[in-house]
Protein backbone atom coordinates (compact mmCIF):
# COMPACT_ATOMS: atom_id res chain seq x y z
CA UNK A 1 0.00 0.00 0.00
CA UNK A 2 2.73 2.63 0.69
CA UNK A 3 4.67 2.01 -2.30
CA UNK A 4 1.50 2.10 -4.60
CA UNK A 5 0.94 5.79 -2.40
CA UNK A 6 4.85 6.74 -2.89
CA UNK A 7 3.84 5.88 -7.09
CA UNK A 8 1.13 8.32 -6.93
CA UNK A 9 2.58 11.08 -4.95
CA UNK A 10 6.33 10.27 -7.70
CA UNK A 11 3.80 10.61 -10.54
CA UNK A 12 1.43 13.90 -8.96
CA UNK A 13 5.36 16.00 -8.38
CA UNK A 14 6.52 14.57 -12.14
CA UNK A 15 3.45 16.03 -13.24
CA UNK A 16 3.63 19.45 -11.47
CA UNK A 17 7.17 19.67 -12.30
CA UNK A 18 6.70 19.60 -16.33
CA UNK A 19 3.97 21.98 -15.95
CA UNK A 20 6.46 23.78 -14.54
CA UNK A 21 8.99 24.04 -16.85
CA UNK A 22 6.74 23.97 -19.88
CA UNK A 23 5.12 27.72 -17.88
CA UNK A 24 8.68 28.73 -17.35
CA UNK A 25 9.82 27.50 -21.05
CA UNK A 26 7.07 29.46 -22.24
CA UNK A 27 7.63 32.70 -20.80
CA UNK A 28 10.93 32.98 -21.49
CA UNK A 29 10.71 32.45 -24.92
CA UNK A 30 10.29 35.38 -26.94
CA UNK A 31 7.61 35.41 -29.82
CA UNK A 32 8.88 35.22 -33.27
CA UNK A 33 9.68 38.64 -35.17
CA UNK A 34 7.63 39.02 -38.55
CA UNK A 35 10.97 38.17 -40.14
CA UNK A 36 11.49 35.16 -38.29
CA UNK A 37 7.69 33.96 -39.31
CA UNK A 38 8.13 34.45 -42.71
CA UNK A 39 11.48 32.42 -42.98
CA UNK A 40 9.90 30.25 -41.32
CA UNK A 41 7.74 29.28 -43.56
CA UNK A 42 10.70 28.91 -46.28
CA UNK A 43 12.49 26.13 -44.16
CA UNK A 44 11.00 22.80 -45.83
CA UNK A 45 13.57 24.06 -48.66
CA UNK A 46 16.28 25.97 -46.25
CA UNK A 47 18.98 22.91 -47.32
CA UNK A 48 21.58 22.86 -50.03
CA UNK A 49 20.05 18.87 -50.92
CA UNK A 50 16.93 20.69 -52.47
CA UNK A 51 15.80 23.45 -55.04
CA UNK A 52 14.13 26.55 -53.01
CA UNK A 53 13.24 29.84 -53.59
CA UNK A 54 14.13 33.95 -53.25
CA UNK A 55 11.56 36.15 -51.78
CA UNK A 56 11.77 39.93 -51.29
CA UNK A 57 8.94 41.48 -49.57
CA UNK A 58 8.74 45.77 -49.95
CA UNK A 59 6.66 48.13 -47.90
CA UNK A 60 6.36 51.82 -48.20
CA UNK A 61 8.43 51.94 -50.41
CA UNK A 62 11.73 50.01 -48.78
CA UNK A 63 12.86 46.53 -49.00
CA UNK A 64 11.71 45.01 -45.64
CA UNK A 65 12.60 41.36 -46.02
CA UNK A 66 14.60 39.43 -48.49
CA UNK A 67 16.13 35.85 -48.70
CA UNK A 68 16.99 32.66 -50.44
CA UNK A 69 16.76 29.48 -49.66
CA UNK A 70 17.99 25.99 -51.41
CA UNK A 71 20.29 25.41 -54.02
CA UNK A 72 20.26 27.61 -57.42
CA UNK A 73 21.93 24.69 -59.29
CA UNK A 74 22.34 21.25 -57.95
CA UNK A 75 24.97 19.75 -59.69
CA UNK A 76 27.48 22.71 -57.88
CA UNK A 77 25.52 23.44 -54.57
CA UNK A 78 25.33 26.78 -55.36
CA UNK A 79 23.03 28.55 -52.43
CA UNK A 80 19.92 30.59 -53.92
CA UNK A 81 20.27 34.50 -52.73
CA UNK A 82 18.44 37.35 -53.41
CA UNK A 83 20.37 38.63 -56.40
CA UNK A 84 19.86 34.63 -57.94
CA UNK A 85 18.15 34.82 -61.19
CA UNK A 86 15.30 33.40 -62.36
CA UNK A 87 13.19 32.62 -65.58
CA UNK A 88 9.66 34.22 -64.57
CA UNK A 89 7.53 32.37 -66.79
CA UNK A 90 4.55 34.75 -67.40
CA UNK A 91 5.25 36.72 -64.66
CA UNK A 92 7.11 38.52 -67.75
CA UNK A 93 4.08 39.86 -69.30
CA UNK A 94 3.53 42.53 -67.48
CA UNK A 95 6.59 44.41 -69.14
CA UNK A 96 5.72 43.45 -72.45
CA UNK A 97 2.10 45.19 -71.47
CA UNK A 98 3.92 48.33 -69.87
CA UNK A 99 6.14 48.81 -72.95
CA UNK A 100 2.85 49.07 -74.97
CA UNK A 101 1.10 51.32 -72.29
CA UNK A 102 4.38 53.86 -72.07
CA UNK A 103 4.28 54.20 -76.47
CA UNK A 104 0.99 54.48 -76.05
CA UNK A 105 1.23 57.26 -73.57
CA UNK A 106 3.77 58.83 -75.82
CA UNK A 107 0.87 58.77 -78.67
CA UNK A 108 2.86 56.51 -80.86
CA UNK A 109 -0.03 53.66 -81.01
CA UNK A 110 -3.45 53.42 -79.72
CA UNK A 111 -4.43 49.76 -77.86
CA UNK A 112 -7.57 49.81 -80.27
CA UNK A 113 -5.23 50.26 -82.90
CA UNK A 114 -6.09 46.77 -85.61
CA UNK A 115 -2.87 44.83 -84.86
CA UNK A 116 -2.32 44.21 -88.84
CA UNK A 117 -1.26 47.74 -89.14
CA UNK A 118 1.71 47.17 -87.48
CA UNK A 119 1.69 43.51 -88.34
CA UNK A 120 0.54 43.26 -91.91
CA UNK A 121 1.78 39.49 -92.86
CA UNK A 122 -0.62 38.36 -90.00
CA UNK A 123 -3.64 36.17 -91.25
CA UNK A 124 -6.65 38.69 -91.77
CA UNK A 125 -9.31 36.78 -89.74
CA UNK A 126 -12.77 38.16 -90.90
CA UNK A 127 -12.58 40.32 -87.88
CA UNK A 128 -10.22 43.36 -86.72
CA UNK A 129 -8.04 42.12 -83.74
CA UNK A 130 -6.63 44.83 -81.41
CA UNK A 131 -3.77 45.33 -79.58
CA UNK A 132 -5.93 45.88 -76.46
CA UNK A 133 -7.39 42.40 -77.23
CA UNK A 134 -3.88 41.06 -77.04
CA UNK A 135 -3.23 42.59 -73.71
CA UNK A 136 -6.46 41.13 -71.86
CA UNK A 137 -6.04 37.62 -73.62
CA UNK A 138 -9.49 38.30 -75.68
CA UNK A 139 -8.56 38.17 -79.27
CA UNK A 140 -9.50 34.84 -80.07
CA UNK A 141 -5.84 33.99 -81.65
CA UNK A 142 -4.64 30.36 -80.85
CA UNK A 143 -2.04 29.82 -78.26
CA UNK A 144 1.32 29.40 -79.35
CA UNK A 145 2.19 26.56 -76.99
CA UNK A 146 -0.76 24.01 -78.33
CA UNK A 147 0.25 25.03 -81.83
CA UNK A 148 3.78 24.12 -81.29
CA UNK A 149 2.99 20.94 -78.94
CA UNK A 150 0.49 20.12 -82.06
CA UNK A 151 2.86 20.54 -84.71
CA UNK A 152 5.31 17.89 -82.98
CA UNK A 153 7.58 19.99 -80.52
CA UNK A 154 8.79 18.96 -77.87
CA UNK A 155 8.75 21.93 -74.90
CA UNK A 156 12.87 21.47 -74.10
CA UNK A 157 13.25 22.09 -77.46
CA UNK A 158 14.88 25.40 -78.62
CA UNK A 159 11.79 27.35 -79.50
CA UNK A 160 12.39 30.70 -81.39
CA UNK A 161 10.99 33.77 -81.89
CA UNK A 162 10.50 32.91 -85.63
CA UNK A 163 9.34 29.36 -85.09
CA UNK A 164 6.46 30.96 -82.80
CA UNK A 165 5.31 33.88 -85.70
CA UNK A 166 6.03 30.88 -88.12
CA UNK A 167 2.95 28.86 -87.13
CA UNK A 168 0.82 32.25 -86.39
CA UNK A 169 1.13 32.99 -89.91
CA UNK A 170 -0.24 29.82 -90.95
CA UNK A 171 -3.48 29.90 -88.88
CA UNK A 172 -6.44 30.33 -90.70
CA UNK A 173 -9.43 30.58 -88.12
CA UNK A 174 -9.40 31.82 -84.55
CA UNK A 175 -11.40 30.26 -82.05
CA UNK A 176 -13.53 32.58 -81.11
CA UNK A 177 -14.87 36.20 -82.38
CA UNK A 178 -12.03 39.03 -80.82
CA UNK A 179 -13.80 40.52 -77.48
CA UNK A 180 -16.72 37.59 -77.10
CA UNK A 181 -14.90 35.70 -74.43
CA UNK A 182 -11.26 35.56 -72.14
CA UNK A 183 -9.00 32.68 -73.15
CA UNK A 184 -5.48 32.74 -71.82
CA UNK A 185 -3.33 33.56 -75.24
CA UNK A 186 0.41 33.64 -75.09
CA UNK A 187 0.54 34.52 -78.40
CA UNK A 188 -0.71 37.72 -78.15
CA UNK A 189 1.97 38.76 -76.00
CA UNK A 190 4.76 37.21 -78.24
CA UNK A 191 2.77 39.48 -81.00
CA UNK A 192 3.12 42.89 -78.78
CA UNK A 193 7.01 42.20 -78.70
CA UNK A 194 6.78 42.53 -82.87
CA UNK A 195 4.32 45.65 -82.60
CA UNK A 196 6.82 47.47 -80.18
CA UNK A 197 9.83 46.68 -82.58
CA UNK A 198 7.74 48.06 -85.32
CA UNK A 199 6.88 51.30 -83.59
CA UNK A 200 9.95 52.34 -81.46
CA UNK A 201 12.67 50.88 -84.81
CA UNK A 202 14.28 49.07 -82.40
CA UNK A 203 14.40 45.26 -80.87
CA UNK A 204 12.36 44.58 -78.47
CA UNK A 205 14.59 43.47 -76.12
CA UNK A 206 16.92 46.31 -76.34
CA UNK A 207 14.07 48.81 -76.32
CA UNK A 208 12.78 47.65 -72.74
CA UNK A 209 16.28 47.32 -71.18
CA UNK A 210 16.79 51.33 -72.47
CA UNK A 211 13.25 52.85 -71.17
CA UNK A 212 12.19 50.22 -68.36
CA UNK A 213 15.16 48.27 -67.17
CA UNK A 214 18.17 50.78 -66.37
CA UNK A 215 16.10 52.97 -65.53
CA UNK A 216 14.52 51.52 -62.70
CA UNK A 217 18.23 50.53 -61.09
CA UNK A 218 17.09 46.68 -62.66
CA UNK A 219 20.59 45.74 -63.90
CA UNK A 220 20.03 41.99 -63.55
CA UNK A 221 17.05 41.75 -65.55
CA UNK A 222 16.93 41.02 -69.23
CA UNK A 223 14.80 39.32 -71.84
CA UNK A 224 16.03 36.67 -72.64
CA UNK A 225 15.98 36.01 -76.51
CA UNK A 226 19.50 34.03 -76.54
CA UNK A 227 19.00 30.82 -75.53
CA UNK A 228 23.11 30.20 -75.71
CA UNK A 229 23.91 33.00 -73.69
CA UNK A 230 25.53 32.26 -70.13
CA UNK A 231 24.02 34.22 -67.58
CA UNK A 232 26.07 34.20 -64.73
CA UNK A 233 24.23 33.60 -60.85
CA UNK A 234 20.75 32.21 -62.39
CA UNK A 235 19.23 29.25 -61.22
CA UNK A 236 18.40 25.85 -63.39
CA UNK A 237 14.53 24.59 -62.84
CA UNK A 238 14.20 20.54 -61.49
CA UNK A 239 11.27 18.67 -60.67
CA UNK A 240 10.37 15.42 -58.65
CA UNK A 241 9.64 12.46 -61.03
CA UNK A 242 7.64 10.00 -58.98
CA UNK A 243 10.44 7.24 -60.63
CA UNK A 244 13.69 8.73 -60.59
CA UNK A 245 13.37 11.21 -57.91
CA UNK A 246 14.75 15.04 -58.92
CA UNK A 247 15.61 15.62 -61.90
CA UNK A 248 16.52 18.76 -64.03
CA UNK A 249 13.53 20.23 -66.50
CA UNK A 250 14.74 21.54 -69.31
CA UNK A 251 14.16 24.81 -70.81
CA UNK A 252 15.47 26.82 -74.00
CA UNK A 253 12.92 28.63 -75.07
CA UNK A 254 14.86 32.02 -77.14
CA UNK A 255 11.51 33.78 -77.89
CA UNK A 256 10.37 37.11 -75.47
CA UNK A 257 7.13 38.41 -74.69
CA UNK A 258 4.89 35.98 -73.13
CA UNK A 259 7.92 34.27 -71.15
CA UNK A 260 11.56 34.01 -71.11
CA UNK A 261 12.13 37.41 -68.57
CA UNK A 262 15.55 36.55 -66.32
CA UNK A 263 15.37 38.60 -63.15
CA UNK A 264 15.70 38.42 -59.06
CA UNK A 265 13.58 39.22 -56.39
CA UNK A 266 16.01 42.30 -55.94
CA UNK A 267 15.00 44.09 -59.29
CA UNK A 268 11.70 42.73 -58.73
CA UNK A 269 11.28 45.03 -55.43
CA UNK A 270 12.26 47.71 -58.01
CA UNK A 271 9.47 47.04 -60.33
CA UNK A 272 6.57 46.49 -57.59
CA UNK A 273 7.70 49.95 -56.21
CA UNK A 274 7.53 51.74 -59.40
CA UNK A 275 3.52 50.92 -59.70
CA UNK A 276 3.20 53.31 -56.90
CA UNK A 277 5.86 55.74 -57.18
CA UNK A 278 5.40 55.90 -61.04
CA UNK A 279 8.98 57.12 -61.65
CA UNK A 280 9.28 55.59 -65.08
CA UNK A 281 6.18 55.86 -67.77
CA UNK A 282 4.16 58.33 -65.27
CA UNK A 283 0.23 57.94 -64.14
CA UNK A 284 -0.43 57.86 -67.93
CA UNK A 285 1.06 54.25 -68.67
CA UNK A 286 0.66 53.26 -65.00
CA UNK A 287 -3.10 53.76 -64.77
CA UNK A 288 -4.12 51.59 -67.99
CA UNK A 289 -2.30 49.18 -66.51
CA UNK A 290 -4.61 48.27 -63.92
CA UNK A 291 -7.65 48.82 -66.32
CA UNK A 292 -9.55 45.22 -66.23
CA UNK A 293 -10.22 44.03 -70.22
CA UNK A 294 -13.93 44.60 -70.60
CA UNK A 295 -16.07 41.83 -73.40
CA UNK A 296 -17.83 43.05 -76.32
CA UNK A 297 -21.41 42.11 -74.00
CA UNK A 298 -19.90 44.63 -71.72
CA UNK A 299 -19.32 42.02 -68.65
CA UNK A 300 -15.78 43.07 -67.06
CA UNK A 301 -12.97 40.05 -66.63
CA UNK A 302 -10.31 39.98 -63.53
CA UNK A 303 -7.61 40.74 -66.26
CA UNK A 304 -5.79 43.90 -67.27
CA UNK A 305 -2.72 44.50 -69.40
CA UNK A 306 -0.70 41.31 -68.36
CA UNK A 307 -2.01 41.63 -64.70
CA UNK A 308 -4.37 39.72 -63.00
CA UNK A 309 -6.63 42.30 -60.90
CA UNK A 310 -8.49 41.27 -58.00
CA UNK A 311 -9.31 41.24 -54.13
CA UNK A 312 -7.48 38.88 -51.46
CA UNK A 313 -9.13 39.19 -47.91
CA UNK A 314 -10.82 42.35 -48.86
CA UNK A 315 -8.00 44.78 -50.09
CA UNK A 316 -7.38 45.31 -53.55
CA UNK A 317 -4.16 43.86 -55.19
CA UNK A 318 -2.57 43.13 -58.95
CA UNK A 319 -0.08 40.23 -59.53
CA UNK A 320 0.04 37.16 -61.98
CA UNK A 321 2.10 34.15 -61.45
CA UNK A 322 4.35 32.25 -63.91
CA UNK A 323 5.55 28.30 -64.67
CA UNK A 324 7.87 27.10 -67.18
CA UNK A 325 9.84 23.87 -66.99
CA UNK A 326 10.52 23.67 -62.83
CA UNK A 327 10.38 27.79 -62.46
CA UNK A 328 7.11 28.97 -60.62
CA UNK A 329 7.09 32.32 -59.71
CA UNK A 330 4.53 34.54 -58.69
CA UNK A 331 4.57 38.61 -57.85
CA UNK A 332 1.30 40.10 -55.76
CA UNK A 333 0.75 44.48 -55.54
CA UNK A 334 -1.32 46.19 -53.18
CA UNK A 335 -1.06 49.50 -54.53
CA UNK A 336 -3.37 51.21 -51.26
CA UNK A 337 -1.04 49.59 -49.35
CA UNK A 338 2.07 49.95 -51.06
CA UNK A 339 2.61 46.71 -49.67
CA UNK A 340 4.60 43.76 -52.31
CA UNK A 341 6.16 40.18 -52.35
CA UNK A 342 7.22 38.03 -54.63
CA UNK A 343 8.40 34.64 -54.72
CA UNK A 344 10.58 33.64 -57.36
CA UNK A 345 11.30 29.47 -56.85
CA UNK A 346 13.27 26.73 -59.39
CA UNK A 347 11.12 23.60 -58.05
CA UNK A 348 8.63 22.76 -60.17
CA UNK A 349 6.45 21.41 -56.97
CA UNK A 350 6.29 24.28 -55.35
CA UNK A 351 3.54 26.67 -54.82
CA UNK A 352 5.23 30.65 -54.83
CA UNK A 353 1.41 31.87 -55.17
CA UNK A 354 0.15 30.35 -51.79
CA UNK A 355 3.32 31.68 -50.23
CA UNK A 356 2.79 35.37 -51.05
CA UNK A 357 -0.75 34.96 -49.61
CA UNK A 358 0.58 33.52 -46.16
CA UNK A 359 3.90 36.35 -46.25
CA UNK A 360 0.38 38.96 -46.94
CA UNK A 361 -1.19 37.40 -43.64
CA UNK A 362 1.62 38.30 -41.90
CA UNK A 363 2.56 41.41 -42.57
CA UNK A 364 -1.09 42.91 -43.28
CA UNK A 365 -2.79 40.38 -40.15
CA UNK A 366 -4.77 44.05 -38.70
CA UNK A 367 -5.67 45.16 -42.57
CA UNK A 368 -7.10 42.14 -43.84
CA UNK A 369 -9.98 40.82 -43.48
CA UNK A 370 -11.98 36.92 -43.12
CA UNK A 371 -15.45 36.03 -43.16
CA UNK A 372 -17.96 34.64 -45.53
CA UNK A 373 -18.29 37.99 -47.81
CA UNK A 374 -15.02 37.96 -48.83
CA UNK A 375 -14.54 36.05 -52.22
CA UNK A 376 -11.21 36.32 -52.51
CA UNK A 377 -10.14 33.39 -49.13
CA UNK A 378 -13.19 33.36 -46.91
CA UNK A 379 -12.99 31.84 -43.43
CA UNK A 380 -15.27 28.71 -43.36
CA UNK A 381 -15.86 25.82 -41.62
CA UNK A 382 -15.36 22.26 -42.99
CA UNK A 383 -17.40 19.54 -43.04
CA UNK A 384 -16.74 15.88 -43.40
CA UNK A 385 -18.79 14.14 -46.00
CA UNK A 386 -19.15 10.26 -46.37
CA UNK A 387 -17.52 8.14 -49.03
CA UNK A 388 -20.50 7.68 -50.45
CA UNK A 389 -21.05 10.85 -50.97
CA UNK A 390 -18.00 11.87 -51.98
CA UNK A 391 -18.21 9.37 -54.79
CA UNK A 392 -21.14 11.04 -56.69
CA UNK A 393 -19.00 13.99 -57.39
CA UNK A 394 -16.10 11.96 -58.92
CA UNK A 395 -15.83 12.15 -63.31
CA UNK A 396 -14.66 14.02 -65.71
CA UNK A 397 -16.06 17.37 -67.00
CA UNK A 398 -16.11 19.76 -69.68
CA UNK A 399 -15.28 23.32 -69.01
CA UNK A 400 -17.40 24.93 -71.60
CA UNK A 401 -15.55 28.44 -70.97
CA UNK A 402 -12.24 27.53 -71.16
CA UNK A 403 -12.82 24.12 -73.03
CA UNK A 404 -10.83 22.26 -70.94
CA UNK A 405 -11.24 18.61 -69.63
CA UNK A 406 -10.83 18.26 -66.13
CA UNK A 407 -11.20 14.81 -63.89
CA UNK A 408 -12.45 14.68 -59.99
CA UNK A 409 -11.15 11.82 -58.28
CA UNK A 410 -12.04 9.76 -54.70
CA UNK A 411 -8.46 8.73 -52.98
CA UNK A 412 -9.85 7.13 -50.10
CA UNK A 413 -11.78 9.99 -48.53
CA UNK A 414 -10.27 12.44 -50.28
CA UNK A 415 -11.58 14.55 -53.44
CA UNK A 416 -9.31 15.69 -55.87
CA UNK A 417 -9.14 18.50 -58.71
CA UNK A 418 -7.12 16.69 -61.22
CA UNK A 419 -5.59 18.62 -64.03
CA UNK A 420 -3.06 16.04 -64.96
CA UNK A 421 -1.39 12.86 -63.18
CA UNK A 422 1.34 15.15 -61.83
CA UNK A 423 -1.12 18.22 -61.49
CA UNK A 424 -3.76 18.09 -58.78
CA UNK A 425 -5.30 19.76 -56.18
CA UNK A 426 -7.52 18.63 -52.82
CA UNK A 427 -11.26 19.31 -52.38
CA UNK A 428 -11.92 20.61 -48.93
CA UNK A 429 -15.86 20.16 -47.96
CA UNK A 430 -17.57 23.16 -46.48
CA UNK A 431 -20.92 22.26 -47.40
CA UNK A 432 -22.92 19.40 -49.02
CA UNK A 433 -21.81 20.17 -52.65
CA UNK A 434 -19.15 22.87 -52.22
CA UNK A 435 -15.52 22.58 -51.83
CA UNK A 436 -12.51 24.91 -51.57
CA UNK A 437 -9.16 23.83 -53.13
CA UNK A 438 -6.77 23.48 -50.21
CA UNK A 439 -3.66 24.69 -51.66
CA UNK A 440 -5.62 27.55 -53.58
CA UNK A 441 -8.32 28.46 -50.86
CA UNK A 442 -9.64 30.99 -53.08
CA UNK A 443 -10.75 29.22 -55.89
CA UNK A 444 -14.23 27.58 -54.98
CA UNK A 445 -15.56 24.01 -56.86
CA UNK A 446 -19.51 23.19 -56.65
CA UNK A 447 -21.39 20.67 -57.67
CA UNK A 448 -25.23 19.97 -58.76
CA UNK A 449 -26.81 16.65 -58.27
CA UNK A 450 -29.12 15.42 -61.12
CA UNK A 451 -31.90 12.99 -60.20
CA UNK A 452 -29.70 9.52 -60.26
CA UNK A 453 -27.62 11.33 -57.51
CA UNK A 454 -24.55 11.99 -59.33
CA UNK A 455 -23.55 15.37 -60.00
CA UNK A 456 -24.33 16.44 -63.56
CA UNK A 457 -22.30 19.76 -63.49
CA UNK A 458 -19.95 22.02 -62.29
CA UNK A 459 -18.85 25.50 -61.32
CA UNK A 460 -15.72 26.67 -60.48
CA UNK A 461 -15.18 30.48 -59.14
CA UNK A 462 -11.85 32.35 -59.23
CA UNK A 463 -12.66 35.38 -57.66
CA UNK A 464 -15.62 36.73 -59.64
CA UNK A 465 -14.64 34.68 -62.65
CA UNK A 466 -17.19 32.14 -62.81
CA UNK A 467 -16.77 28.61 -64.74
CA UNK A 468 -19.32 26.27 -65.32
CA UNK A 469 -18.84 23.00 -66.76
CA UNK A 470 -20.72 19.61 -67.31
CA UNK A 471 -20.18 15.88 -66.68
CA UNK A 472 -19.27 14.28 -69.32
CA UNK A 473 -19.67 10.04 -69.75
CA UNK A 474 -16.46 8.22 -71.21
CA UNK A 475 -16.88 6.95 -74.36
CA UNK A 476 -17.04 2.87 -74.96
CA UNK A 477 -16.71 2.28 -78.59
CA UNK A 478 -16.43 -1.16 -79.99
CA UNK A 479 -13.22 -2.23 -82.01
CA UNK A 480 -14.90 -1.67 -85.00
CA UNK A 481 -15.92 1.96 -83.94
CA UNK A 482 -12.22 2.61 -83.56
CA UNK A 483 -11.14 1.54 -86.75
CA UNK A 484 -13.66 4.17 -88.46
CA UNK A 485 -10.77 6.47 -86.66
CA UNK A 486 -7.88 4.96 -88.05
CA UNK A 487 -5.98 6.35 -91.03
CA UNK A 488 -3.73 9.34 -91.98
CA UNK A 489 -4.43 13.10 -90.88
CA UNK A 490 -2.88 16.41 -92.32
CA UNK A 491 -2.90 19.39 -91.12
CA UNK A 492 -1.89 22.43 -93.27
CA UNK A 493 -2.40 25.23 -90.85
CA UNK A 494 0.75 23.08 -88.53
CA UNK A 495 2.24 21.45 -91.19
CA UNK A 496 2.00 18.05 -89.73
CA UNK A 497 0.54 14.55 -90.33
CA UNK A 498 -0.93 12.92 -87.36
CA UNK A 499 -1.45 8.63 -87.61
CA UNK A 500 -4.51 7.07 -85.66
CA UNK A 501 -4.41 3.64 -85.09
CA UNK A 502 -5.44 0.92 -83.08
CA UNK A 503 -3.65 -1.28 -80.60
CA UNK A 504 -4.56 -2.96 -77.45
CA UNK A 505 -5.32 0.03 -75.16
CA UNK A 506 -7.36 1.63 -77.88
CA UNK A 507 -7.30 4.51 -80.44
CA UNK A 508 -3.63 6.29 -80.62
CA UNK A 509 -2.27 9.43 -82.16
CA UNK A 510 1.25 9.07 -83.67
CA UNK A 511 3.38 12.13 -84.68
CA UNK A 512 6.47 13.40 -84.84
CA UNK A 513 8.55 13.99 -81.61
CA UNK A 514 5.03 12.51 -79.41
CA UNK A 515 5.22 9.30 -77.58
Amino acid sequence: MRKQIFIAIYIVTAVLLAGLYATEKAATEKPLTIEEKVTKLFEKWDNPASPGAAVAVIKDGMVVYRNGFGSAQMEYNVPITPSTIFHVASVSKQFTAFAITMLEAQGKLSADDDIRKYLPWMPDFGHTVTIRHLLNHTSGIRDQWELLILSGWRMEDVITQKDILYLLKRQHELNFKPGEQYMYCNSGFTLLTEIVAKVTGQPFVDWVDENIFKPLGMNSTHFHIDHQQIVKNRAYSYRQDRKRGLVRSILNYANVGATSLFTTVEDMANWMRNYSEKRVGGEQAIAPMFERGVLNNGEKINYARGLGVGEYKGLKHIGHGGDDAGFRSYMRYFPDEKFGVVVLSNLAQFNPGLLTQQITDIYLAEKIKTGPDQTSQPTRKTIRLSRKKIEAFTGTYWLTRSRLLRTIKREGKKLFYVRSPENKSELIPYAKTAFYMKEFPHVTVEFFETDNGKSGKIKVTVGNEVIDGNRVEPFKPSADQLKAYTGLYQSDELEVRFRLSINGKGLFVDFKKQD
